[in-house]
């Protein structure tokens, strides 16, 4: 991936964080469903098909969604 790539996914990356606990905060998302999107993002990405390196590519990206999951970045846990 190239830097402006890089710089691009970790904008997405903070964005989408950012909106997922506004959502929280402001009610329109439980907590629950919050990891129901993220669990569903990942999900895709571990069902990917591809090239062997598309699919490498996909798993990485599963990965990274479970650990933001398991850290429970997106989501203000009380």
């Amino acid at each position: 991936m190239s830097t402006a790539s890089e710089h691009a996914g970790r904008a997405a990356l903070s964005i989408c964080e950012a909106l997922l606990l506004a959502m929280n905060d402001l009610g329109l998302l439980s907590e629950h469903e919050i990891v129901g999107v993220l669990r569903d993002a990942a999900a895709t990405h571990e069902n990917a098909v591809g090239t062997e390196l598309e699919i490498e590519s996909h798993r990485a990206v599963a990965e990274l969604i479970n650990a933001i999951i398991a850290g429970g970045n997106s989501v203000r846990r009380s």
